[in-house]
């Protein structure tokens, strides 16, 4: 079957991002489902591939946003049908979440770090450089669900890529683009603002190198 993406965004401003510019290279149609917009997870979708983006609320957010739950649900029944499953920051820890582990305030992370590929690192993250950088936003972590896999780490934050069968939990933002930097950027402070203006040419590339790996090995068949 043809892949089909479907893309949950939770926030405006944290749309797919270079994720979006490969899908179109390789003309694989998608349809984002903007929750912010609609506030609800649709009963019926056409597709066979499932992203869930980043956003500033937690996973525990359930009473707040009530679709938190409704994705868990669905991320749930879509791994045990075999559907691939990608999960970007607050969307790594809906699967984590949706699989029985602990999500909750950690050191935050903001900018670009870099992390370390796990010794025994399965699938598409055993090609991975042995470290490797990616862009940070986020103040909470996550446990690796029973079973899962830990597939990256890093310094302050351990747990920063996980496999749990056919999804992939990825804490850091490997769909990045300058034109998102720029205006994630515009909120932070100065200091952070020179460092991420600094740091962005040295690791952008390499970082859309990555994400290129990630999204092919996605978008394969199931």
């Amino acid at each position: 079957m043809d892949p089909k993406i479907a893309i949950f965004q939770h926030v405006k401003n944290e749309p797919s991002g270079y994720l979006e510019t490969i899908f179109r290279e390789r003309n694989i149609p998608f349809e984002y489902f903007r929750l912010y917009d609609i506030n609800e997870v649709p009963r019926t979708l056409n597709a066979t591939h499932l992203v869930f983006m980043g956003g500033f609320m937690s996973v525990n957010d359930e009473d707040e946003f009530p679709w938190l739950k409704e994705e868990k649900e669905l991320i749930r029944r879509s791994v045990k049908t075999g559907q691939n499953v990608l999960g970007i920051c607050l969307g790594a820890q809906l699967i984590a979440s949706a699989h029985g582990a602990r999500v909750y305030p950690f050191v935050r992370e903001t900018g670009w770090h870099v992390l370390n590929r796990a010794a025994d690192a399965s699938g598409i993250f055993s090609k991975f450089p042995e470290q490797f950088p990616v862009f940070q936003l986020h103040g909470e972590t996550f446990g690796i669900p029973y079973r899962g896999r830990l597939l990256a780490y890093g310094k302050n934050v351990r747990n920063q890529a996980f496999s749990y069968r056919n999804a992939l939990g990825l804490q850091f933002h490997m769909e990045m683009t300058g034109a998102i930097i720029k205006e994630w950027s515009n909120d932070l402070r100065k200091h952070q603002q020179a460092v991420i203006a600094r740091d962005t040419p040295r690791f952008l590339a390499e970082s859309n190198r990555l994400c290129r790996m990630v999204a092919e090995d996605f978008i394969r068949p199931a």
